[in-house]
C-alpha cells in the first residue's frame, strides 16, 4: 500500500475521521466545487505536493461537498491506482527538503493507459491546499508563524502548521482539464502528453498561490535594488549627473531616497492581524457591507496581471476593497496613495498593508517620475495586484471625476515594454448610504478650504466610531482586458509595442479611462438612501406627502427593474413604504402629521448630505429624466422632436456623468425609455404613434413625470446659464476661464436666491468641463487673444434649452446675469 503513504486503507480512514475533529477546511470558490457533481466524467484531482495533511483535507472537503472521493480506487483502462489524486512533486529530505519535479509515474502510467485504451473521458481538476489562509479566519500571531507562503517546509513545519492553522485551511478548487487535451495526434506514447500535463498543472498551482496569497515578493530592499538597476533609472541618474553636476554616488543616493519613499513594505502576517481589527471596526460602523458580483474576481484572477481601479468617495475605500478581496481568498493590492497620507506611524502600517506613495506632481524633477514608473512595472512584472484611484482624489459631490490618467499611462507602457502576462482592469463601485466625511465635503464645496491630513485630525476623528452609517456597497464591474481594448483602439499596437511613446497612445489612454468610468457606473448599487434623495431632492422643500413619496420610490425601482441602465446595476429589494421606514432609522427623514395626510421631509442640513448620495445613481436616471424634461414645457412632442432634443444634449450629459451609450445607440435607447414610460402610464401615445402627450395636469402620473424631470432639470439650467453668459458676454469678448469665473459667481448667487441644495449646482469643474466639450465639438471657437467665438450652432443649443426650459426657469435665469 504504498500509494497510501505506506498506510492501511482503514487506517488512513481512521485518521481521517481523527482529523476532522480539527480540521475545517473552507472550499473555493464554492461554485467551481459544486459543478463537479453530476457531471457524467470520471475526476481525477492533482494536488501539488505529496502531502498527507493535503489529502485529508481535500477528502474532508469532498465528503461535506458530495463530491468523488480523492482516496478512492482509481482505474483507467489496464490501469489501477489506489488512489483518484495524482502528487505534483514531491520533497525529499526531513530537515533540509528539496523539491522532486520530475513527471509523476502515476500520471505517466495513467495517460499511458488511457492512449492504449484510447478513452480520454477523464478530467483532471487541479486542488491547491493552504494553511492558515482561510477567509475570516487568522487572529493569533501564534497561527501567523506557521500561515502559508512561498517558503519550500518540510514535514516537521507542515504538521505544525496543520496543528496550528487546521481551523485555518482553505482548499481551492481549479477548472477541470480534460485528459484530451494534453494528448496530440502522433503521440506514440505517454511522455509528452504527461508532460504537457505537468506544465500546465504547474501554472495553474502558480496562479492559484499567486491569487490566494500573493506572488512571491523579495525583502523591500531586494526590491529597491531591482528598480534601481533598470535601465531608464540608470539613464536618468547618468542624466542627474550630468544637469545637475553630482557625483554618481549622490545621484545614485537620491533615487535610493525615492524609491525608499514610494515602495510598499507589506506584510501578509500583519495584513491577517488587520483583517481582524477591520471586521470589528465595520460590525461597529456598519449595519453591513454588501459585496456585488464578487464572482469576478475569479475570472479576473486567472492567470492575469490584475488591476484594480475603483471610484473614491472615502478615504474609506482603500481599507473596504483590500478588506472584501481578503475575505475572498485574494491577494490584496499593492495601492497607490497620495504623499499626503505617510503620516507618522500610520504610513508605516499603510506601507505594510500594501500602500506604495505617490508625490502629486512630478514638474521640475525628472528623476522621479522615472523611478515612479519603474517600481510599479517591477511590481507588475513580478505578478502583484495593483490598485489606483483613476480620478486622483476623493469625489465631494458623489459624481465621479474626470480622469487622472497618469497612472493609466505608466500601466500601459509597463505593460508595452514587456507584455509578458495580460493586464485586466476591474472596476469597483463603492456606494455608502451614509458618508464619514459629508460633513467635510460640503464645508469644502461652500468655500471653506481643504484640511491636510494629519495625526492630529485622526484621533479627532475617532469619534465616528460612536456613529451608525447605514449600509455599504462594493460591487465589481465588469473585467475590462487591456489586449483587447488596445485591439480596438490601436490594432497596430504589437508592431510599435517597444517604439518608446507612439503618437496613438494618447488616445488609447483616454478612451480607456472612459470606459473603466462607464463600467464603474453600470455596476451601481441603488440604495434606499439614495432613492429617497433622488425623490424629496426634486420638489422645492424637500417634502412631499407619504403617499405621493411611496408612489415615486416604487415607481423608480420599477425603473431600474423594467428598463435597466445596465445588467449590473443592484437595486434594493425594499418597496417605498419599507424605504421611508429605513429613512427614518438612519435619521434622514421625519414624517410630520397632518389633517389631510402625513407629510415626509427633510431637514435643511440633510437635505444637503442628501445631493451626494443622489448624484451616486444620478446617471441611472439621466435619461428618462431628461425625456421628461421635455414635456414640462410642451404638453405633446413627436418622436422625432424627442430624438432631436436627446441628440442635442446627450453629449453634454454622457461627458458629465459618464453615461454607457455611444451616440449611435441613443435613439434606440430613447424609443425604449418611450415605451417604458408610456407603460408605466406617465406618457400617452397618440393613436398614429407619433406623437406622445403627458398626463393632464393634476393627475397622479403627471406629478410622478413632474418630480422625475427635476432630477436633471439644474443640468439643463447650468447649461443654460453658461450659453446664456457667453451671449450676453458677446462672440470674441470672453476667455474661457473669465466665463468660467462668472458661471461659477452666478450659479452661486442663484443657489442664494432660489436656495438650491446641491453644491454641485455652482462646481467650477463642471462648467470647465461643458465648456471643454462645446470647444471640442466646435460649437465655441477660440480667438484672437483666447476669447470664445461662436456661429449658428450655439444659437441652436440655447434654442433647443429654451424648448425645454419653462419661460418661469428662464427668466429667473436671465435675471441673475442681468445683475
Amino acid at each position: 500500500m504504498t500509494g497510501l503513504f505506506g498506510l492501511d486503507r482503514t487506517l488512513l480512514w481512521l485518521l481521517g475521521r481523527l482529523t476532522s475533529l480539527w480540521v475545517r477546511p473552507t472550499a473555493l470558490p464554492l461554485e467551481q466545487a459544486e459543478g463537479l457533481r453530476g457531471r457524467g466524467r470520471r475526476v481525477l484531482y492533482v494536488l501539488e505536493h505529496r502531502s498527507l495533511a493535503d489529502l485529508l483535507a481535500l477528502t474532508l472537503v469532498c465528503r461535506s461537498l458530495g463530491l468523488p472521493s480523492p482516496a478512492r480506487r482509481f482505474q483507467l483502462g489496464a490501469a489501477r491506482e489506489p488512489l483518484a489524486t495524482i502528487f505534483l512533486e514531491r520533497n525529499r529530505g526531513w530537515l533540509r527538503p528539496r523539491v522532486d519535479r520530475r513527471v509523476p509515474g502515476r500520471l505517466r502510467r495513467l495517460v499511458a493507459a488511457a492512449l492504449a485504451a484510447h478513452d480520454c473521458d477523464v478530467d483532471f481538476v487541479p486542488v491547491s491546499v493552504f494553511w492558515g489562509r482561510a477567509p475570516a479566519k487568522e487572529r493569533s500571531w501564534f497561527r501567523l508563524l506557521f500561515s502559508e507562503d512561498w517558503t519550500l517546509v518540510g514535514p516537521v513545519r507542515r504538521l505544525l502548521s496543520t496543528f496550528v492553522n487546521g481551523r485555518a485551511s482553505l482548499v481551492r478548487y481549479g477548472e477541470p482539464v480534460a485528459l484530451g487535451a494534453f494528448t496530440a495526434p502522433g503521440d506514440e506514447d505517454a511522455r509528452r502528453p504527461a508532460r504537457r500535463a505537468t506544465r500546465a498543472m504547474r501554472l495553474e498551482f502558480r496562479n492559484a498561490r499567486a491569487a490566494v496569497i500573493g506572488p512571491d515578493l523579495s525583502h523591500r530592499r531586494t526590491v529597491i535594488a531591482e528598480v534601481l538597476r533598470k535601465r531608464p533609472v540608470r539613464v536618468a541618474v547618468a542624466a542627474e549627473v550630468r544637469d545637475r553636476h553630482l557625483s554618481r554616488r549622490d545621484a545614485l543616493q537620491l533615487a535610493r531616497r525615492y524609491a525608499l519613499e514610494i515602495a510598499a513594505d507589506y506584510s501578509p502576517r500583519f495584513v491577517a492581524v488587520m483583517e481582524g481589527v477591520l471586521t470589528r471596526v465595520w460590525n461597529r460602523l456598519y449595519d453591513g457591507v454588501e459585496v456585488l458580483h464578487a464572482e469576478r474576481l475569479e475570472l479576473a484572477s486567472e492567470g492575469a496581471q490584475v488591476v484594480y481601479v475603483p471610484c473614491h468617495r472615502s478615504h474609506m475605500d482603500y481599507l473596504l476593497l483590500s478588506y472584501v478581496i481578503y475575505t475572498r481568498g485574494f491577494a490584496v493590492p499593492h495601492i497607490a496613495a497620495g504623499v499626503n497620507l505617510n503620516l507618522p506611524v500610520i504610513g508605516r502600517f499603510l506601507r505594510k498593508a500594501g500602500a506604495f506613495f505617490l508625490r502629486r506632481g512630478f514638474r521640475g524633477n525628472a528623476l522621479y517620475p522615472v523611478v515612479f514608473t519603474t517600481y510599479v512595472s517591477v511590481m507588475m512584472q513580478r505578478g502583484h495586484p495593483i490598485e489606483y484611484f483613476i480620478e486622483g482624489g476623493r469625489s465631494r459631490t458623489g459624481r465621479l471625476l474626470q480622469p487622472k490618467t497618469g497612472m493609466l499611462a505608466m500601466t500601459l507602457r509597463s505593460f508595452l515594454a514587456g507584455p509578458t502576462r495580460p493586464v485586466v482592469f476591474v472596476p469597483v463601485y463603492f456606494g455608502y448610504e451614509r458618508l464619514v466625511e459629508a460633513e467635510t465635503y460640503i464645508g469644502e464645496l461652500s468655500g471653506t478650504p481643504k484640511q491636510s491630513e494629519s495625526v492630529r485630525g485622526l484621533v479627532r476623528g475617532l469619534g465616528v466610531l460612536r456613529r451608525r452609517f447605514g449600509r455599504v456597497y462594493v460591487s465589481f464591474g465588469e473585467p475590462l482586458s487591456l489586449v483587447e481594448h488596445l485591439d480596438s483602439q490601436a490594432p497596430e499596437w504589437r508592431a510599435a509595442a517597444a517604439a518608446g511613446r507612439p503618437a496613438w497612445l494618447p488616445r488609447a489612454v483616454d478612451s480607456l479611462a472612459l470606459a473603466i468610468q462607464s463600467r464603474i457606473n453600470s455596476a451601481a448599487a441603488i440604495s434606499p438612501v439614495s432613492l429617497l434623495a433622488l425623490a424629496l431632492l426634486a420638489t422645492p422643500r424637500q417634502a412631499m406627502p407619504e403617499a405621493d413619496l411611496v408612489r415615486q420610490l416604487d415607481l423608480y425601482r420599477r425603473l431600474a427593474a423594467r428598463a435597466p441602465y445596465a445588467a449590473d446595476v443592484w437595486c434594493t429589494p425594499h418597496d417605498g413604504a419599507a424605504i421611508i421606514e429605513y429613512g427614518h432609522s438612519l435619521g434622514m427623514v421625519e414624517t410630520v402629521s397632518h389633517a389631510l395626510g402625513p407629510v415626509v421631509r427633510m431637514s435643511e442640513e440633510n437635505a444637503v448630505l442628501a445631493a451626494y448620495y443622489r448624484n451616486n445613481i444620478l446617471h441611472l436616471y439621466a435619461l428618462p429624466s431628461l425625456i421628461a424634461c421635455a414635456f414640462m414645457n410642451n404638453p405633446a412632442l413627436r418622436s422625432e422632436d424627442v430624438q432631436r432634443l436627446a441628440w442635442r444634449i446627450y453629449p453634454y450629459i454622457a461627458q458629465e456623468l459618464f453615461l454607457r451609450w455611444s451616440e449611435a445607440e441613443v435613439p434606440a435607447v430613447v424609443d425604449a425609455l418611450l415605451e417604458t414610460l408610456g407603460e408605466q402610464g406617465l406618457l400617452e401615445r397618440s393613436a398614429d404613434r407619433s406623437v406622445w402627450r403627458r398626463p393632464r395636469t393634476g393627475a397622479t402620473e403627471a406629478v410622478q413625470l413632474s418630480v422625475l424631470a427635476h432630477a436633471t432639470l439644474e443640468v439643463i439650467e447650468r447649461y443654460y446659464l453658461a450659453i446664456a453668459l457667453l451671449l450676453k458676454a458677446g462672440p470674441g469678448s470672453i476667455t474661457q476661464d473669465a466665463l468660467q469665473n462668472r458661471c461659477h459667481l452666478m450659479a452661486s448667487r442663484m443657489s442664494l436666491l432660489y436656495e438650491l441644495r446641491s453644491p454641485q449646482f455652482f462646481d467650477k469643474t463642471l462648467f470647465r468641463g461643458f465648456l471643454d466639450l462645446l470647444r471640442e465639438r466646435d460649437v465655441v471657437q477660440v480667438g484672437a487673444g483666447g476669447c470664445l467665438g461662436y456661429d449658428q450652432a450655439l444659437l441652436d443649443v440655447a434654442a433647443d434649452a429654451q424648448f425645454v426650459l419653462s419661460e418661469q426657469i428662464r427668466h429667473s435665469i436671465l435675471q441673475v446675469t442681468h445683475g
